[in-house]
């Protein structure tokens, strides 16, 4: 994505492919190995507890995914697969993703800098995480309890989110 001011920048997040929960690991105008390597160590403090449930890491093969980023996820015994160069469709739930938010986010918003694309970029998965519907999940959000039974409710709520480019519509109460 780039900037107001013609900067070039990068995300780097990673996708829970069973529940399609997104976790944006930050921005930057210069993506190093080492800034890659760091991101994934505080992905897996952050979710110290839950590590363990995950077996696989798929990522492409992009010379900043050094086998030190790939040690920091074999450390916790999970497996790091690369997909084949220049396969985008064996990646396809990330892949959606970055649709997604290209035309939901960045093709509508003026971006002024680093920290307002993280800021947006944030607030853009918080919202996919919990009240996008996916149809691979029958509708649900990530952050929904697939064994919740819905409640009838009859008034509506409308909120903007993502500085009001996108509705998210809940029960009143």
């Amino acid at each position: 994505m780039d900037t107001i001011a013609l900067k070039r920048l990068y995300t780097l997040f990673v996708m829970e492919v069973r529940t399609r929960r997104v976790h944006i690991l930050g921005v930057t105008a210069h993506p190093t190995a080492a800034w890659t390597s760091q991101q994934a160590r505080q992905l897996l403090w952050a979710i110290s507890e839950r590590a363990s449930q995950f077996r696989f890491l798929i990522r492409d093969r992009d010379a900043k995914f050094t086998a030190v980023f790939d040690t920091v996820f074999a450390s916790e015994a999970i497996t790091v697969v690369k997909i084949p160069p220049r396969s985008p469709n064996c990646n396809p739930h990330a892949e959606r993703f970055v649709r997604s938010v290209r035309e939901e986010y960045t093709d509508r918003v003026l971006l002024l800098d680093r920290g307002h694309a993280e800021k947006i970029l944030r607030d853009y998965a918080r919202h996919f995480n919990d009240h996008r519907p996916h149809q691979g999940r029958n509708q649900l959000a990530p952050n929904d309890d697939p064994e919740a039974t819905p409640r009838p409710h009859t008034r509506i709520q409308r909120r903007h989110a993502v500085t009001g480019l996108i509705n998210e519509y809940r029960n009143a109460g």
